[in-house]
């Protein structure tokens, strides 16, 4: 398993196609244009005249996949029946393999075509993206321009395992199709027509419910949504599954484990309580050849909390441990309490150079519930002084 920054791709502000992060992307530009236009795909008719069906352009080459960890796919253009089947062609023929990089370009095209192309996503763990890529002119490689996806491409995103939220000028437009009425008690539900939309937006694990309703009189017009709209609904998910918590809560050592798996690997923290103290360990698993390279290069290992240095340590703190980088520290109980409103907490490995940073962070709001539990259950098992609180002056 390929491990790096765990928030990231090749770059720390998006994805690798869509930011100037280097000048080595530029020259893995330059090799992107040799990439082949694949599975038939019809080419431009010139100008900016999209395809008349959708386009599938496979970046494969060496630098490519060393800078951004996968193969790179730019799908653009009306959707038409038959992408599926073409799409399909090429991942059984291994052009397109598990885990590439999708990245999307299309306000048109047939909604049942749109969800098969999500599920062939999905059944691949690949990662969409929106985007387009850069092209050969007379005077140099244009730039990249800003990739819309509306209607059915929509719904092919949301096949993603990994989904990134829009960045710069991209714009995602959701036409949202209804839902299947309430049925009353003692009467047979009647399919709708759209029904398959139902059963595929279950299937995708999205739900449109912590979004605003759309407008009553929206019919096919586009919401368009925001980035932070689509993570906090969790339409986009920026690289991470959904937070999972494990909880032991009797005395006398309450536990809490928070599991955050990403395309880089699985992390896990434990938190568990100690009459005096609070140990915190992190788990990244990551191999052991891996972890051991990781602990040979450590100068320093520390946590975050808010994106703030704590508990820092130098070099010996973090040990490879069956496969995983183990870093662990004892946390005064006192300072328990800042876990209930903070955003997030890390833990990570750092060497001479500041490229050099091994771990993840962990998004706390899913496990607010979880950490207020083991808050209380720590201060049952093993109460801690409370902090003096000033005096007043005057």
């Amino acid at each position: 398993m390929r491990y790096g920054k765990s928030e990231n791709t090749a770059c720390r502000s998006g994805p690798p196609s869509r930011t100037a992060c280097s000048g080595l992307w530029l020259l893995a530009c330059a090799s992107m244009a040799g990439a082949a236009h694949a599975g038939g795909a019809t080419p431009r008719s010139g100008g900016n005249a999209a395809p008349t069906r959708l386009a599938i352009q496979v970046n494969d080459d060496r630098m490519t996949v060393n800078l951004a960890g996968a193969p790179q796919i730019y799908l653009y253009g009306a959707i038409d029946a038959g992408a599926p089947q073409r799409f399909e062609a090429l991942v059984k023929s291994g052009k397109i393999p598990p885990g590439s990089d999708v990245y999307l370009n299309s306000s048109q095209g047939d909604l049942d075509a749109g969800m098969a192309l999500g599920r062939l996503f999905r059944t691949g763990s690949m990662t969409t993206h929106l985007g387009t890529p850069r092209r050969k002119s007379r005077g140099g490689y244009r730039g990249v321009k800003a990739a819309v996806c509306s209607g059915a491409c929509v719904y092919a995103y949301f096949g993603g395992l990994y989904r990134w939220a829009p960045t710069g000028r991209d714009r995602v437009g959701l036409v949202r199709h209804p839902t299947a009425p309430a049925t009353p008690p003692g009467t047979t539900p009647a399919l709708p027509a759209n029904s398959t939309v139902d059963a595929y937006l279950r299937e995708m694990g999205i739900d449109f419910g912590r979004l605003a309703p759309a407008p009553a009189s929206a019919g096919e017009s586009p919401d368009w949504l925001t980035a932070d709209q689509m993570v906090v609904a969790g339409l986009a998910n920026n690289g991470r599954l959904p937070l999972k918590t494990k909880s032991r809560l009797l005395p006398p050592a309450p536990l809490l484990e928070l599991h955050q798996e990403n395309r880089r690997g699985n992390h896990r923290l434990v938190l568990q309580c100690r009459p005096g103290s609070v140990t915190l360990t992190a788990y990244d698993e990551v191999g052991a050849t891996r972890a051991r390279q990781i602990v040979a290069h450590e100068t320093r290992s520390y946590f975050e909390v808010d994106r703030q240095e704590v508990l820092v340590e130098p070099r010996g703190a973090a040990r490879a441990v069956d496969g995983a980088v183990v870093t662990s520290r004892s946390w005064p109980p006192a300072e328990l309490g800042r876990l209930l409103s903070s955003t997030s907490i890390g833990a990570w490995v750092g060497g001479r150079r500041s490229a050099f940073r091994y771990g993840a962070t962990f998004m706390l709001y899913p496990a607010r519930h979880a950490i207020k539990d083991f808050y209380n259950a720590c201060w049952r098992a093993a109460p801690w002084p409370a902090k003096p609180t000033p005096a007043k002056k005057g």
